[in-house]
């Protein structure tokens, strides 16, 4: 058994390394990526070339990550700020009943383990969000953050 679930419609770059227990479908993953085991990428999410994507993380649509970036064990990225399972009076929710919220990632930028990222956010080239985060707002660039909400904690200098 593979153990693997990659739709056709999925984008692999040259040298992309995928654990097992994945679910990709839709997306598009760059050059020398490394995707860890139990991590689903949905359709219309993007991940750039050279980015490290850890164990049980969630990638939801709209999410764009840029070249460069790690993605710790168990991130969740939420792209629904007012999820509904229904539609008042008609029954389950579908695609055309809501809207998806974007969230790029920017070159270079670490979420820790266990964050959470919601939608209609930013995190700026090579910031830091620390493990346990729950990112609310924009992220500003070379700026590490952490906490619930995640504040800013201090400026990287050219480490």
């Amino acid at each position: 058994m593979n153990y693997l679930s990659i739709a056709e419609d999925v984008q692999l770059g040259e040298n992309v390394k995928l654990a097992k227990f994945i679910n990709l479908y839709g997306c598009s993953i760059g050059d020398n990526t490394k995707i860890g085991p139990f991590v689903e990428v949905q359709k219309n999410a993007s991940i750039g070339k050279n980015c490290k994507i850890q164990s049980h993380t969630f990638i939801c649509e709209g999410v764009v990550i840029e070249d460069d970036a790690f993605i710790g064990h168990g991130v969740t990225f939420i792209n629904d700020p007012f999820p509904r399972s229904t539609v008042k009076g008609s029954g389950l929710q579908t695609e055309a009943d809501w809207k998806v919220e974007p969230t790029y990632v920017k070159k270079g930028a670490s979420i820790g383990s266990g964050a959470t990222v919601m939608c209609n956010i930013t995190i700026g080239e090579n910031a830091i969000v620390g493990a346990g985060s729950m990112v609310t707002k924009d992220v500003p660039p070379n700026t590490i953050v952490a906490g619930n909400p995640a504040k800013i904690i201090r400026s990287i200098d050219n480490e």
